[in-house]
């Protein structure tokens, strides 16, 4: 059984933003102006935590990137009434669009605060429609919005596998923050295969959950610094 997941190596992560740039590029994230931008109606579907610890002169910042952890046992998928948001049978926790009612009982649940919420009808200018992405789907307003892992790219991969008549290798499947991460911080793959680069980073001692705590079992997990 594939189960996806991403280990995220903090000692690697620079904190340059590659990440989130590349992944409002690749799924069409609209921008929302500065006024919602101030009323914290941005919508980011990859943020980076900042995380400031000691006295001046002695500050460090670390950087966390934080998509949607895709949780072993989601909350959000409990609580929305229309099944807008399930699990799949690959452990990707996702979304469907047209069928979203707009009640967001499922970004109340999310602990992570991941999902992002249409409030307008996206302003896209019309120099813009030459760069979306034709393979992501263009939201419209008063739907919930969240990392996916580029799961297109999965089925595009699943499809060039089937076609070849072979199964998939690990780098068939990579999403886009994955790909552009300039230190590779990211690594993608299947926790549960042993030929795959996150299952054995994922028994490092250096490995962390998010608020693990909480029993959701997130599947991104994070390896700590090393300073």
């Amino acid at each position: 059984m594939i189960n996806w997941g991403m280990v995220i190596d903090l000692n690697k992560c620079t904190g340059c933003g590659a990440c989130v740039s590349v992944c409002r590029a690749e799924n069409n994230i609209p921008n929302v102006g500065p006024e919602e931008s101030q009323l914290g109606r941005e919508i980011f579907w990859m943020t980076l935590l900042e995380v400031v610890s000691g006295d001046y002169p002695e500050v460090k910042v670390q950087y966390i990137p934080r998509p949607c952890f895709h949780c072993e046992k989601p909350p959000c998928t409990k609580v929305c009434p229309v099944r807008a948001t399930y699990k799949t049978e690959e452990g990707l926790v996702a979304q469907i669009y047209h069928r979203c009612i707009g009640c967001r009982y499922c970004i109340v649940a999310c602990p992570y605060t991941v999902k992002s919420f249409n409030w307008y009808e996206p302003q896209r200018p019309r120099e813009f429609s030459y760069f979306h992405n034709p393979d992501v789907s263009l939201r419209e307003r008063g739907v919930v919005e969240k990392c996916s892992f580029c799961s297109h790219r999965l089925l595009k991969a699943r499809d060039q596998a089937r076609f070849e008549s072979r199964e998939m290798r690990e780098d068939d499947f990579q999403p886009a923050c994955a790909e552009a991460c300039p230190t590779s911080a990211i690594v993608f793959g299947d926790l549960e295969n042993e030929k795959h680069a996150v299952y054995r980073l994922k028994k490092s001692h250096r490995a962390f959950k998010l608020q693990e705590d909480l029993g959701t079992e997130p599947k991104v997990i994070y390896l700590s610094r090393e300073d």
